[in-house]
């Protein structure tokens, strides 16, 4: 039986987000054990793998509504597929170096941009309006799968194959995905006969976002909790070994209630949703995110790990949630010419909070430890619920899916 476009789009981006899994434990193995890399170098190859969402995001928006949107992604899947495979390449002439990392990871990280902002858009574009928010939960829950067994899996080829020849999985995977991807459908949406110049697209995705009365707030929670979540990337290897004294093993474990909470939410987030309305699920999951967040540097000993795990998949799960809920909101409110553009908006502001998120982190938990600045940063997440009850959401069920009501003072 032949699969549907739908099946076919996710089965390629979950090989590929498989893959990605498994590249993300070997590079910087490699970086580490083959390169011997200083902990300054690390950085960089870190910074390189974000440095993309802060510099094209704006402008993803505007390419990806320019250019044929499957193309670009075959192109894109196939770019990365050869990026990385130029790293054992390399190692096996003897040319490996630190900076090529550098390169490979910052190619890489422009191509996911671009990639996920395609593939967002193109998501409308192939499931009817009533069956995208189950969609998009069934691929958060494979998104956190992967998460969960990738790392375990490339691991585990790590010691059988080593560092290097492991990272040819995350290049195949690419490889796989493009072909796959070729043989979905075109877009449907028109390109108009004359094209605005970048800037003036761009100011009018930024300008649709900000007025929106509620994309525009959930962009801005989004990034509040995106602020929260690089703070807790930072610390909590950091604080589950020198502060709760853990274990390796028991540091893995206790990491993966993240995921398990994301697998959670996104099986539940449509009965959710669908039980207590759309609207009213946003609020209560910001209020659950705040619970959890709060959960995770209490006690010591036993109790820590407890309360670490349970605060972990409490705050993943209601993460989840919101995320799910105000994606497949954007995908129907949006106007098909603007998705792109609305899209690549939102995870400029709120994408671009991670790093910021981190970098703060890092700064306070030298002088007040990580358990007293994860008490800070969780204590944030309370903005999150004061986004969403400052505005009309607070007097909805569901949030409407017709046309955005205009905001007040705005011209048409």
């Amino acid at each position: 039986m032949k699969l549907t476009a739908f099946w076919r789009w996710w089965i390629a981006g979950t090989t590929s987000h498989l893959g990605s899994a498994v590249g993300g434990v070997a590079l910087p193995l490699t970086a580490l054990v083959v390169l011997d890399a200083t902990a300054f170098e690390m950085g960089l190859i870190t910074a390189a793998g974000y440095l993309a969402y802060l510099l094209i995001s704006l402008p993803a928006g505007v390419i990806v509504q320019r250019v044929p949107l499957r193309g670009m992604q075959v192109v894109l899947d196939v770019i990365r597929g050869l990026a990385i495979a130029s790293v054992p390449v390399a190692w096996w002439s003897g040319t490996l170096t630190v900076a090529q990392l550098v390169v490979v990871a910052l190619v890489v990280s422009f191509g996911n941009v671009l990639f996920d902002v395609a593939n967002q858009t193109f998501l409308p574009e192939i499931v009817p309006p009533e069956q995208l928010q189950a969609r998009n939960s069934l691929n958060s829950g494979t998104h956190a799968a992967t998460q969960l067994g990738g790392p375990s899996l490339g691991g585990l080829a790590v010691q059988l194959l080593g560092a290097v020849p492991t990272l040819f999985v995350d290049a195949v995977s690419y490889l796989i995905s493009a072909t796959l991807l070729r043989t979905l459908p075109e877009r449907r949406v028109e390109r108009p006969a004359q094209r605005p110049p970048m800037v003036t697209m761009i100011k009018d995705g930024w300008r649709y976002v900000l007025r929106h009365p509620i994309i525009g707030p959930a962009m801005w929670d989004a990034t509040a909790t995106n602020f929260v979540c690089g703070a807790m990337l930072a610390l909590f290897p950091f604080y589950l070994v020198r502060e709760l004294h853990a274990s390796p093993l028991l540091v893995g474990v206790l990491l993966a209630a993240d995921g398990l909470g994301t697998l959670i939410g996104a099986a539940l987030t449509t009965r959710f949703t669908d039980r207590v309305g759309t609207a009213r699920g946003l609020i209560i999951a910001a209020v659950v995110g705040v619970a959890g967040a709060l959960i995770i540097p209490l006690g010591t000993g036993l109790s820590g790990y407890v309360a670490f795990a349970a605060g972990n998949l409490i705050f993943a799960g209601s993460t989840v949630v919101l995320s799910v809920t105000t994606r497949t909101y954007r995908m129907l409110a949006s106007p098909p010419e603007l998705l792109s553009r609305v899209i690549a908006t939102v995870k400029f502001v709120s994408w671009g909070a991670i790093p910021l998120g981190g970098l703060l982190a890092g700064v306070l938990a030298g002088p007040l430890g990580a358990r007293t600045t994860l008490v800070i940063f969780g204590s944030l997440t309370v903005l999150s619920p004061i986004i969403y009850l400052s505005t009309p959401i607070r007097r909805m069920r569901d949030l409407p899916l017709g046309p955005a009501p205009e905001p007040a003072g705005a011209t048409t």
